[in-house]
C-alpha cells in the first residue's frame, strides 16, 4: 500500500521475494499431491534482512478446507464446488501455482488482489494489452530502469502463466523458480534485451513448453 512516509521497495528486493518465494513453494510440491492449500500474499514473511518464507503450509488440513482466504487467490477451478464442500477433491498443486500468479501481479502492479472497480487484479491485467503494460500495470515507482522494465516484462509472463484458466496450461513451482532466477541473471547482464525478445515471442505463443523454452529451460 503508498501512503504517507512509506519508502517503496526496491525492484531488486520484489526479485528477491518473488524467487525466494516460488523456492520455498517448489520445495512443498517436491512430494506428489502435497500443496499449500492456503497461499495468499499475507503467507509471504520476510525478516529484517530481506529473506522471504512461507507461512501456515498445510493450514488446510487443520481447517478442513484448502481454500485460500481470499477469492481472488483463488484458481478458476476451485470456484465451482460440483457439490463437493471441501473442494479436496479438486484442490491441487496447480491450484497453488494460480495463487503464486496473483502474488506475482501483486508484486508487479503494487496493487491488492482484489484490484480495483470491483474487477479482480487477474481480470484486470488480462483486459490490458502488452503494449500497455510499463504505463497501466507497472508500478508506476518502478519505472524508469530500461533493465528493470525488462525485468518486469520477465516476471509479468511468469505470471499470466501461473494464472492460466486451465490448469494444465500453468508451469511446475520449480519451473516457475527457474523462470524467476533466470530473469534475475539474464536481464542484469543482457541490459534487459533478453527479457524484451521473450516479451515479443510471447505474443505469438504464450504455452507454458513455449516461456519455458525461450527462458532457457529446456
Amino acid at each position: 500500500n503508498r501512503g504517507p512516509g512509506r519508502t517503496p521497495l526496491s525492484w531488486s528486493s520484489r526479485l528477491k521475494i518473488a524467487s525466494e518465494a516460488a523456492q520455498g513453494l517448489a520445495f512443498i510440491h517436491k512430494k506428489d499431491k502435497i500443496f499449500h492449500g492456503y497461499l495468499s500474499s499475507s503467507n509471504i514473511l520476510v525478516d529484517q534482512q530481506g529473506n522471504a518464507r512461507i507461512s501456515e503450509p498445510g493450514l488446510h488440513q487443520v481447517l478442513h478446507s484448502p481454500s485460500s482466504p481470499n477469492d481472488d487467490y483463488k484458481a478458476p477451478e476451485l470456484m465451482l464446488n460440483n457439490g463437493d464442500d471441501t473442494g479436496l477433491k479438486k484442490y491441487t498443486q496447480k491450484c497453488d501455482v494460480y495463487s503464486f500468479g496473483v502474488i506475482l501481479l501483486e508484486i508487479l502492479s503494487g496493487k491488492t488482489a482484489s484490484g480495483e472497480s470491483g474487477m479482480s487484479l487477474v481480470r484486470w491485467v488480462q483486459s490490458v494489452g502488452k503494449e500497455e503494460w510499463g504505463w497501466e500495470v507497472f508500478d508506476f515507482e518502478m519505472l524508469g530502469d530500461k533493465v528493470m522494465e525488462g525485468e518486469m516484462a520477465g516476471l509479468m509472463q511468469v505470471a499470466l502463466l501461473c494464472v492460466a484458466t486451465l490448469p494444465k496450461d500453468r508451469p511446475k513451482m520449480s519451473v516457475v523458480h527457474g523462470m524467476i532466477e533466470d530473469i534475475r541473471g539474464q536481464g542484469r547482464r543482457n541490459g534487459g534485451n533478453r527479457m524484451v525478445s521473450i516479451l515479443n515471442d510471447f505474443s505469438s505463443d504464450s504455452s507454458p513448453s513455449h516461456s519455458e523454452r525461450n527462458l532457457g529451460l529446456r
